[in-house]
């Protein structure tokens, strides 16, 4: 290897019109991988196997699109206007506030953005390259041209390549090429240097899925270089569509914002025909308006859900889509897989059951657990006999053939790729003394049938000594591998399998037997007849000790959890009752039965609803299991890792993938990745959805009822013909010290207990429903009409208008820092919410009315603003009136609990 490959030698080649060996040559490596010295220098030259993404936008491009706004247009209309009348303060002051409310809205928007790009990083995709002669699992980032790849059904393809080798190979190009019908492949064509992308039978393509089958691969170009790179390239500075909850209340927020509107121009027109002059009168809509309007509530509800986001991520569950986070809190059921999600996934042979060439039996214990090779082998507490050896030594011989995984043991690490079932046979052979590469070395493959979940058995064939015919040696399901073998009572064998299942094992057969040579090398199903049956292997997967605790707070949380998984029922319902979400056998419900049940909807459909089991299901069920389930009125989430499982996780309401053991198909198809492939870890990510959901009722509760407030003070006021009782520019005050600061600290606000003791919200709740609303009136309106009451007493009091203005502006600000604790719950007192669960929010409310007080003794502002220092007995007499908002939230919060202990 020379390592010196360069952009320029590869770069618009036509690698299809090239044979393996001189693409191999090109490339300068071989079928034995790159060396890790060439791999740096190729890194350092192509760059990093990455597509070209959105750039982020600057913080000055961020700071501009503030100002694309009809409220910020208003303003700065309404500043023009205070310039023509000679208002030079306040005009002034309209600039101050647009720029302090870009600089605000900059930094939300930036860090959202910034959330997000951190996010993409905690999902990393893995390839099998082969380097330093040795498979490795390697960050597909790090691919260069000349690495060798391998793939297995479910992977995406990381990088354009062209092939070197395969078996019965498929893969989906409909990215591409918009061709759904999966498309075969040949390593051994050579095609024409013009063919047309979907012709190219012999290359595979960045981001396409491999379907089925095996394959080899020799990267050609990575990152921007390969096809997918370059729409990529077109693509990076797409516009982003915003979260459905968010579009929601940005359209909720536009009615909103009409309503204001009409009931502005309604105060406009009564304050015109009071003979209030007409400037006053605009500029006072004006700033009503935008102090009113929720004109922040969507970039809030973003903050909210990047908060929750990258919550989630603190917890191992990494969101794909922001709506997961709100969807994921009104989950009603959890389909979830057995294997890695409930299980640990490091499955180990523990018990063999051998077949003899007399009828006889053999049932062998095995010692030790997990990957490293430790643990005796014994039959009924002592040491085997030669038959008993010899039996188990054929098994464990076939087991490691037939197997496309690789393990390496040094010393205590243990290093391994592959299925665990592979692994496992690999672990069961290097305790026996056996070694993969030697036993490969000895008995040369000639074909392959890889293991597909629809076939449920591989199958490899090597030479005999006589060379003339070849030995199959077939792995798989017992009911699939016994009927294709002679000399034994099938019926005795399956009744072994079962009765190794309910013990909980899961069980597969090994046969080997002679076959034609052309058979070999067809590598065909329908000739696999005449085995002889070597044994039944039992494998224990151990249950994950966290997750029976996870099913008993998911049924506490009113979620149903379901086990679907490929085992023998018996196996299936073994594990269930250890997990606690079985006992009886009427609660299991088989793939075949499914089928079976296909001609009658109504049936198939109770099956879904009543099973809490289901085994021996095929993949393509699983979808209609999950539309069973929706369509009795479930909220659903399903877990999956297998290509398979992509349908499934799409239709899903909520689609979770393994980060770990996932192929890369199922992560792209899901909303939440599992980092760690463990159920457990998706209790705490609906706790947290069911927080960010709560968090943004809070958002909407705070925002409209003080809007609301402002405007009942002003129609009442205006009614009554009291003078106008906040100018525009006190108007435009109170928003920027109230708006934009508390509301955003709320996002910050920690769950409230029982959380998870709650049953899940109903599927179509909407957020502004009957209770928000009624809370939104009482509260706006007793804020409005009590601030209306102060004015109108204060001035009659004899107190003059701008000394009433100063009493009045700081009961509203002190009235929506009130509003706020109230916000921090529907249901608890706030005299019980511990200040320090949110000290975001605490700092803000003190920061509001601090710089409010600072601004009443600084020269200058305080003119502008109207403020004047507050003697001690105003200041206790205006906080009295508004502490007394917070009366009104707990009597509403008594209200709500009494209602909810109703329900």
């Amino acid at each position: 290897m020379t390592g010196s490959l360069s952009p320029d030698q590869v770069s618009e080649r036509a690698w299809h019109n090239l044979s393996p060996d001189q693409v191999l040559a090109v490339l300068e490596t071989n079928e034995t991988g790159l060396e890790s010295a060439d791999v740096e220098v190729r890194r350092a030259a192509f760059g990093a196997n990455v597509l070209p993404r959105r750039e982020r936008l600057s913080l000055l491009v961020i700071y501009l699109r503030q100002f694309k706004s009809p409220l910020v247009y208003l303003l700065l209309v309404a500043a023009a206007v205070s310039l023509a009348v000679g208002e030079l303060t306040d005009a002034v002051f309209i600039f101050v506030v647009l720029q302090v409310n870009a600089a605000i809205g900059s930094y939300q928007e930036y860090r959202a953005e910034a959330s997000a790009a951190a996010l993409d990083a905690l999902v990393p995709n893995f390839a099998v390259a082969v380097r330093d002669g040795a498979p490795r699992q390697v960050d597909a980032r790090d691919l260069v041209p000349g690495d060798i790849v391998r793939m297995v059904s479910g992977a995406l393809v990381p990088a354009d390549m062209r092939l070197l080798a395969d078996n019965e190979f498929a893969v989906d190009e409909s990215l591409l090429t918009g061709e759904s019908v999966p498309v075969e492949k040949n390593a051994n064509m050579v095609v024409a240097d013009d063919a047309p992308l979907a012709e190219r039978s012999n290359m595979l393509y960045a981001a396409t899925t491999v379907l089925s089958g095996r394959v080899t691969g020799i990267v050609t170009a990575t990152g921007a270089a390969t096809e997918v790179g370059r729409i990529a390239v077109a693509l990076a500075h797409r516009r982003v569509a915003s979260p459905p909850l968010v579009t929601r209340l940005a359209r909720f927020g536009r009615i909103i914002g009409v309503v204001t509107l009409l009931s502005i121009g309604l105060i406009g027109a009564i304050q015109l025909a009071q003979g209030v002059p007409l400037v006053t009168v605009f500029l006072v809509a004006v700033a009503l308006a935008v102090a009113a309007i929720p004109e922040g509530l969507p970039a809030a509800i973003t903050i909210a859900l990047a908060v929750a986001t990258n919550r989630m991520a603190r917890r191992n569950v990494i969101v794909r889509a922001l709506p997961a986070v709100e969807g994921l809190g009104a989950c009603t059921v959890i389909a979830s897989d057995k294997t890695g999600t409930l299980t640990c996934n490091e499955l180990t042979v523990k018990q063999v059951l051998l077949f003899g060439d007399a009828g006889q039996t053999f049932r062998i214990d095995i010692g030790g657990e997990g990957y490293l090779p430790i643990g005796g082998v014994t039959t009924e507490g002592r040491d085997l006999i030669d038959i008993e050896e010899r039996l188990l030594i054929d098994l464990a011989v076939s087991g490691a053939l037939c197997n496309e995984a690789t393990l390496r043991i040094d010393g205590a690490t243990v290093e391994h790729v592959g299925d665990t079932v592979d692994v496992a046979f690999l672990v069961l052979a290097a305790k026996l003394g056996l070694q993969q590469r030697i036993l490969q070395a000895e008995q040369p493959q000639l074909g392959l049938i890889p293991y597909e979940p629809r076939r449920k058995f591989a199958a490899l064939f090597t030479r005999n000594d006589q060379g003339h015919s070849a030995c199959a040696h077939v792995k798989g399901a017992a009911e699939v591998i016994v009927p294709m073998c002679d000399g034994i009572d099938a019926d005795t064998a399956l009744a072994a399998a079962d009765h190794m299942a309910t013990q909980g094992y899961r069980v597969l057969a090994l046969a080997r037997g002679t076959v034609p040579m052309n058979v070999a090398l067809k590598a065909t199903q329908t000739d696999l007849q005449g085995l002889q049956l070597i044994g039944l292997v039992g494998l224990i997967d151990p249950l994950r000790p966290e997750v029976p605790v996870a099913i008993a707070q998911c049924r506490a949380a009113g979620i149903d959890v379901r086990m679907i998984t490929g085992d023998h029922p018996q196996t299936a319902l073994a594990i269930a009752r250890d997990l606690g979400l079985a006992d009886t056998t009427d609660r299991v419900v088989t793939g075949a039965e499914l089928s079976a049940a296909n001609r009658n909807p109504a049936e198939f459909d109770h099956l879904a609803s009543t099973a809490r089991i289901f085994a021996r299901v095929e993949p393509v069920q699983k979808l209609s299991i999950v539309e069973a389930l929706q369509r009795a009125g479930h909220v659903v989430a399903v877990t999956g890792d297998g290509v398979n499982d992509a349908p499934a996780l799409s239709a899903a309401d909520i689609g979770v993938a393994m980060g770990r053991g996932g192929t890369d198909a199922a992560r792209a198809a899901a909303d939440l990745i599992l980092a760690d492939d463990n159920l457990a870890t998706i209790v705490p990510g609906i706790e947290e959805g069911r927080i960010a959901y709560d968090n943004v009722r809070k958002l909407i509760y705070l925002l409209i009822t003080t809007g609301l407030g402002e405007i009942v003070l002003f129609l009442l006021s205006i009614i009554a013909q009291l003078p106008v009782p906040l100018f525009a520019v006190q108007l435009l005050w109170l928003n920027l010290v109230t708006n934009g600061i508390q509301d955003i600290a709320l996002a910050f606000e920690k769950g409230e207990p029982g959380v998870l003791e709650r049953q899940p919200r109903p599927p179509h709740e909407r957020l502004f429903e009957r209770r928000m609303i009624t809370q939104v009136l009482v509260a706006g309106t007793y804020m409005g009409g009590a601030a209306f009451a102060f004015y109108a007493w204060s001035l009659d009091r004899g107190f003059s208008e701008p000394v009433a203005r100063n009493l009045l502006l700081l009961l509203m600000v002190m009235f929506e820092n009130m509003h706020a604790l109230n916000a921090r719950s529907e249901t608890r007192s706030v005299f019980r919410i511990p200040f320090a669960a949110n000290p975001f929010l605490i700092i803000a409310i003190v920061a509001a009315q601090g710089l409010h007080i600072t601004a009443m003794y600084v020269p200058g502002l305080n003119d502008v603003l109207g403020l004047q220092p507050v003697a001690l007995a105003d200041w206790l007499m205006v906080a009295a009136v508004a502490a007394s908002l917070l009366i009104v939230g707990e009597i509403l919060k008594m209200i709500t609990v009494a209602q909810n202990r109703r329900n």
